[in-house]
């Protein structure tokens, strides 16, 4: 593994390891107040990218498969807190309509 690939590798778990506690404070917290579903969605689509582009590079798959499962760990974490935001929301809108 190449110096440029420990980086980028360094770099998704350091990443990686704060949507854990994301989601669980979304969890808990049962409403989207503080939540940006433009940032959720911008994320999810860099994360699409960085996969992408290690599957249009064979070579690149083949050498850096580690890189390539955190990056869909922080997908999968990242499409959790965006299930979450739904949910949240739809909570929001319940409380709304009961004046709370």
């Amino acid at each position: 593994m190449e110096a440029a690939q420990i980086l980028e590798t360094i770099m998704i778990i350091s990443f990686g390891a704060s949507w854990p506690a994301n989601v669980m404070k979304s969890w808990k917290a049962r409403t989207t107040k503080g939540k940006s579903l433009l940032f959720l969605c911008l994320i999810e689509f860099g994360y699409i990218a960085g996969i992408a582009s290690k599957f249009l590079n064979d070579k690149a798959f083949a050498d850096e498969w580690l890189t390539v499962i955190f990056y869909i760990l922080n997908f999968v974490m990242v499409g959790a807190d965006l299930v979450l935001y739904y949910r949240n929301y739809r909570l929001d809108k319940a409380a709304a309509a009961q004046g709370k």
